[in-house]
């Protein structure tokens, strides 16, 4: 009875094992995640990104990748990154993946999630990542912009799905100042309550029966007029995309831009 009690506690030991301990996500283990075909990178820049996507990649079970390239006959991006992807998920048996390509020939962008990440990287999110990362690519900074790319949005896919991560309510300064003032406003009535109650009023000593209004006099001082100039909106060029499926069937979130 024993060694049967003993043989079952090893088969559901072993079945957690393989279901992933209770629940935790699992990474597929990629070698590479950086596929800079268009030379945009330096061999320091491209290490320091592989280390910072795969540290990513492993919190949230998502592999965060990054095609290059420099194709002057090429059409549509998005159909290009679809490609690419259709073959890497096969290549690496994995289909959760945020991707961020680029065509340096036609100054298109590309952001896009795949498996788990259509959802928790959705289309409202990819267009906020998106505002994030181009100034940095219009002047050039490419590996600050790959660099941004994984860190925002992995902070975004922390949130619930359907939640705006850049809601004001979410900021840490807006937080303490909400803190800060509650915190002022308690102090505030506990000092005015201190004092004792005040029982005069305007009207105390006030003679409303023998008190008259002989004259009044309306005099007009001055005006004062101000100007506002109201900026101009910068940026990149318009965006594109919005999500689809890949040739090879596989949907995504995303969004692409020019710069």
């Amino acid at each position: 009875m024993r060694d049967i009690q003993v043989k079952w506690l090893l088969m559901i030991s072993i079945l957690l094992v393989f279901s992933g301990l209770g629940g935790f996500t699992v990474s597929a283990a990629v070698d590479q995640r950086v596929y800079d075909n268009a030379d945009l990178l330096s061999e320091s820049e491209i290490a320091e990104l592989e280390a910072v996507a795969a540290e990513h990649s492993r919190k949230h079970g998502t592999d965060f990748l990054f095609w290059t390239t420099a194709d002057e006959q090429s059409l549509y991006i998005q159909d290009d990154m679809g490609d690419f992807y259709d073959t890497w998920a096969e290549e690496n048996n994995q289909e959760n993946a945020v991707l961020l390509s680029m065509n340096i020939a036609t100054r298109d962008v590309y952001l896009a999630g795949f498996g788990t990440a259509e959802r928790t990287l959705d289309n409202q999110r990819v267009d906020l990542v998106l505002d994030r990362i181009i100034p940095e690519m219009q002047r050039g900074d490419y590996a600050g912009a790959f660099h941004e790319t994984v860190t925002t949005s992995s902070r975004y896919m922390e949130f619930r799905p359907g939640v705006n991560p850049e809601n004001i309510f979410f900021k840490t300064w807006f937080q303490v100042a909400i803190a800060l003032l509650l915190g002022a406003g308690i102090v505030g009535f506990m000092l005015y309550n201190s004092g004792g109650r005040v029982t005069t009023t305007p009207t105390t000593y006030f003679d409303d029966d023998h008190t008259k209004v002989t004259s009044k006099l309306d005099q007009f001082r001055n005006k004062t007029i101000s100007r506002r100039k109201v900026p101009k909106k910068s940026g990149g060029g318009g965006g594109f995309g919005g999500g689809g499926s890949t040739g090879g069937g596989r949907s995504f979130s995303g969004g692409g831009r020019k710069f």
